[in-house]
């Protein structure tokens, strides 16, 4: 047994509650979460104040050796044959009569100085030991510092924006008319970020921006990548990452929107597996993104609304429609006003040769950018969905999460799916499209029959819950038992397109779905 499991051991014998400990030892709960998990450990104080709070030795907090409590609780020692000193223990079973062993008064030595020194000669020893097994390596690797804590970084979808973005001082993308998500996040003591990439950029380049972003880099699309799309190969540059610390001792927790839910899952499997194509297209000057070996800097992927397996609106809308309905539903949801209002807009879209200040929505779709298969059109659609994918893998350190949503309920007679009275009405004609859009095969040969109908409004439900031949088992609250490596599908929520990021959605609800989510992926 590790001290994380005898921490969380001693904690239930006392029936005390993560929140409930933390509070007496004036730490997070998420402190005391990642001591039984392992990822990290307690410093010397608090080490103490729980072996008191406890009834046991720090020795054997902290080594599983030798629980006689008299260290930690002032003389009292209560053992197999029932002998103590002092008055009766807390901790004595009910209905015993404990004897009692009469003994001169001794002087009390300083216990915070024994336990002190207990403490470090524990240290020592388990540091010499490792050294000794292994002298390359590092007796601390492995453990967090308290005070650093894993970022959340929030990623929209097409058509969206982040935090820092022009939009957001008109209204947060994420909170939407429900207030900043990212603001109330951060009075719970949670830390958080948004990143802002490309509206109707492709998974790929999204990527590779968010990468540039969070390390403060230069965004670097990769030689392959950008030859074989006709754009110049580096974008924009970030003269301050995005995450204050990032490493695999501070790790990042990845949840995207819609569209943002592709971009976060491929970018997870570059991080790890790289890119062949890119490593061999310019060996000497690659960017670290596509070589590889990172993907230990992901701690959990949670996808919300997201076309995995591409959306059959795109079906049953032109590009052109499909941008305005995507526009329509953000400025109309956010109070902007009309989508000719695109000024506000950031394309991010210079690598195409596509100025910032020239905004025009027939521009996307006439251009290099629009004609070709480098962007969320085509990435939504279930054939460039199935392209994308191939490109995919899961991680086997990350732990993944995905929710969906339905705003349709089937008819009586014909099957199809029909938009719910709760439905924002912006989603209505779009949610009728796809409930009854089938039997069609894609050149693709993605076939879409009647288990394409339910959706949200944007997204079939059958795509949102996971990507096509990944690993996935259904997320029972309270029940299953979380592993990495494999999609946790949550059941459907009702709600539309919207609703995940509190459009015209109820402000307690939006947020309570958030602390929920943080507090499993807090406790993994």
């Amino acid at each position: 047994m590790n001290i994380g499991e005898r921490i969380t051991e001693l904690r239930k014998s006392k029936n005390l509650s993560q929140e409930e400990l933390a509070e007496q030892l004036g730490v997070s709960r998420q402190s005391v979460s990642k001591w039984e998990t392992g990822v990290s450990i307690p410093d010397t104080d608090k080490a103490v104040a729980m072996s008191r709070i406890f009834g046991v030795t720090a020795d054997f907090l902290l080594t599983g050796e030798s629980n006689n409590s008299d260290l930690a609780s002032g003389g009292v020692v209560y053992n197999k044959e029932k002998i103590y000193e002092g008055a009766e223990p807390a901790n004595a079973p009910e209905g015993t009569q404990p004897d009692y062993e009469e003994k001169d008064e001794v002087k009390k030595p300083n216990w915070i100085t024994i336990v002190s020194i207990v403490v470090a000669v524990c240290l020592l020893i388990g540091i010499g030991a490792i050294a000794l097994a292994g002298k390359d390596k590092n007796p601390l690797e492995g453990l967090v510092e308290e005070d650093v804590k894993y970022t959340y970084v929030l990623v929209h979808g097409m058509g969206g924006w982040g935090e820092k973005a022009a939009m957001n001082d008109v209204s947060p993308y994420w909170g939407s008319t429900s207030g900043s998500i990212s603001a109330y996040l951060r009075t719970q003591d949670i830390q958080v970020v948004e990143a802002t990439v490309g509206p109707f950029s492709s998974a790929w380049d999204r990527a590779c921006e968010l990468y540039a972003q969070l390390t403060g880099t230069k965004v670097d699309y990769g030689e392959a990548h950008s030859k074989e799309h006709g754009h110049a190969r580096f974008g924009r540059e970030y003269t301050e990452p995005l995450v204050e610390r990032w490493d695999k001792k501070a790790k990042i927790n990845l949840i995207g929107h819609s569209f943002g839910g592709n971009t976060i899952r491929l970018f997870t499997s570059l991080l790890e597996y790289g890119s062949e194509a890119e490593k061999q297209a310019s060996p000497d000057d690659c960017s670290p993104l596509f070589k590889g070996g990172q993907g230990n800097l992901v701690n959990s992927v949670t996808t919300l609304a997201s076309p995995h397996n591409g959306s059959t609106l795109f079906y049953c809308l032109d590009e052109g429609k499909l941008i305005e309905v995507a526009l329509s539903l953000l400025y109309t949801t956010n109070g902007i006003g009309s989508i000719s209002n695109v000024d506000m807009l950031d394309f991010q879209l210079e690598h195409f040769g596509i100025k910032t200040d020239n905004h025009n929505v027939n521009l996307l779709i006439s251009s290099s950018f629009g004609t070709g298969r480098d962007n969320a059109f085509y990435d939504l659609s279930p054939d460039g969905a199935k392209d994308l994918n191939s490109q995919i893998k899961l991680v086997d350190s990350a732990y993944y999460f995905s929710y969906a949503y339905c705003t349709t309920t089937e008819t009586t007679f014909f099957g199809t799916h029909v938009p719910t009275k709760e439905t924002m009405g912006v989603l209505m004609v779009p949610a009728g499209m796809i409930g009854a859009y089938t039997n069609k095969k894609t050149n693709a040969k993605v076939y879409i029959d009647e288990k394409w109908f339910p959706n949200d409004g944007l997204v079939n439900v059958i795509s949102a819950q996971y990507p096509t031949n990944d690993a996935h088992v259904d997320y029972v609250v309270g029940e299953t038992k979380v592993k990495s490596g494999q999609w946790y599908v949550f059941p459907t929520l009702t709600g539309d397109h919207g609703t995940v990021i509190g459009m015209n959605g109820n402000v307690d609800a939006t947020r309570k779905f958030y602390m929920d989510h943080i507090a499993i992926i807090d406790n993994l």
